[in-house]
């Protein structure tokens, strides 16, 4: 029997067991659907080249293929990660942690609550001082020297001539504005969650790691999680069961143990032994679109420099952390192709649904609702157009979408809508009394014993910036939860 069994190698589980597996007294599991790599260089190129993008493909060997309904008639598919370390091994590694007002307004995980596991996570090679560590396992980089395309400078000196304040360090808790994106890179190797926590600690003997185990659902002694059982029928013991299978397939998981909204779960032929209404309601995610330019000056970027180099994060009015995002794609995402810009908002107000698939290996329907709230889409008019200023402010070719009408760029943004890929909240964790919360600000499945969940989908809302930095965070500080390092605050428990 194992003490912990983490369901998911993404990157909160490979952060959470890598940290759980330090006390040799503690046995660990860890379980991956996908392929469980045991050496750094097993890892296929795709994977390990942080300026390809192909890892990340639906339908390739690396992902799950999820279908999403984007908004009513606009549907696309999206690739979450399929084998040690999750999505952070096929994603940008771009290294952003959620802003101050992100964290302020999730109970029990405040700013100054969460800072010291950001730190704790991280060696960031470029800043030092309080707010940024020098011993973790990640490293943090910003492009610098060759990394640092051509068109990098002239977009962030295009942001200043539109009067866009400098952000130099996007990490560094200030006010929102225009600098370059960190990123969790070795020498042009995406540092993925599985080779910062995982692989440099295989030797443990108190820590497990299989991979191309597909869990079905949770085993429930009445209001006690005993394990999870696989979907060939293999049942593991466990005294503390964690989901981090990710906000698309934690939810699901719930569901098929029999946990979730009562006429959810009957509709989809599933049994009901715990009712939480809230298992996949409500949760948010960045609505995008692509905007392409032409960079006359057509550098060549270097080989092994990141796509996405550099970012302005706007206010619309009235969010002073910022509510829009410009993310600079310098690398054309076809040869001889034109750059792009993502314009994303970052605090939608719609939400988004997820209707579990009664099939152990099924993926559920998403839901995502976008640009149903009018203030939603008013702000995506806003970021394309403050997008085609700074393009402007630089000299920089734009094609006509920029210049639209509010009618036009309505339909232009309709037919060119997708995702940036960072669903949250699809099992949210909130205060006590707060009907909808999954679990507890300890991560705790409400009701239930033995059972938590430790992945982006307890964060209420997604952050102001992609969640990536904070799904690590998940894991570091479930890690101490777990082991009772900290105790639940006066009202939390």
């Amino acid at each position: 029997m194992w003490d912990v069994v983490v369901v998911g190698a993404g990157s909160a589980g490979c952060a959470l067991a890598g940290r759980l597996s330090e006390d040799a007294r503690r046995r660990v599991l860890l379980l991956e659907a996908g392929a469980a790599v045991t050496d750094p260089a097993g890892f296929p190129p795709e994977v390990r080249d942080v300026a390809s993008l192909a890892a990340a493909d639906p339908r390739g060997p690396h992902t799950w293929d999820v279908g999403v309904e984007l908004a009513p008639g606009r549907h696309t598919r999206v690739g979450r990660g399929r084998l040690l370390g999750g999505s952070s091994a096929v994603n940008g590694a771009n290294h952003l942690r959620a802003t101050r007002a992100d964290l302020d307004a999730w109970p029990g995980w405040s700013f100054d609550e969460v800072l010291p596991y950001y730190v704790r996570g991280e060696t960031d090679l470029d800043v030092r001082g309080p707010l940024h560590g020098d011993a973790g396992p990640v490293p943090v980089v910003r492009p610098a020297g060759e990394l640092r395309a051509a068109v990098t400078e002239r977009f962030l000196d295009a942001a200043a001539r539109a009067g866009v304040r400098s952000e130099p360090d996007k990490n560094g808790d200030r006010p929102p504005g225009a600098g370059l994106v960190p990123a969790n890179v070795r020498r042009g190797v995406r540092v993925n969650a599985a080779l910062a926590y995982v692989l440099p600690h295989l030797a443990r003997p108190n820590l497990g790691v299989r991979g191309d185990v597909t869990v079905a659902r949770v085993l429930l002694d009445g209001d006690r999680a005993v394990g999870v059982e696989t979907v060939d029928g293999e049942q593991i013991e466990a005294a503390e069961v964690v989901l981090s299978a990710g906000s698309v397939f934690t939810p699901q998981l719930l569901a098929r143990s029999g946990i979730g909204p009562p006429d959810v779960l009957r509709a989809a032929g599933l049994p009901v032994a715990h009712e939480l209404p809230g298992v996949g309601r409500g949760y948010t995610d960045h609505p995008s679109v692509y905007l392409p330019f032409t960079d006359t000056a057509g550098e060549p970027l270097h080989p092994h420099a990141p796509g996405a180099q550099a970012a302005v994060h706007l206010d619309s009015g009235d969010d002073p952390a910022g509510d829009l995002e410009i993310l600079l794609f310098a690398r054309p995402f076809a040869p001889g192709g034109p750059c792009h810009l993502m314009c994303a908002l970052q605090a939608p107000e719609s939400r988004g649904v997820l209707t579990p698939s009664p099939d152990p290996g099924g993926t559920p329907r998403l839901e995502h609702r976008y640009l149903a709230s009018g203030r939603d889409r008013a702000r995506m008019r806003t970021v394309v157009r403050r997008a085609g200023e700074i393009l402007a402010a630089g000299g920089l070719a734009l094609a006509e979408e920029g210049r639209l009408g509010d009618r036009e760029l309505d339909a232009w943004i309709d037919a060119h809508l997708t995702t940036s890929a960072h669903l949250c909240g699809t099992a949210r964790l909130g205060a006590p009394g707060d009907p909808d919360a999954v679990v507890d600000p300890q991560l705790r499945v409400r009701g239930l014993r033995g059972l938590r969940v430790v992945d982006t989908s307890v964060l209420p809302t997604v952050p102001r910036r992609g969640p990536a930095a904070t799904a690590l965070v998940l894991g570091e500080r479930a890690a101490d939860l777990i082991a009772g390092v900290i105790t639940a605050a006066p009202g939390q428990a």
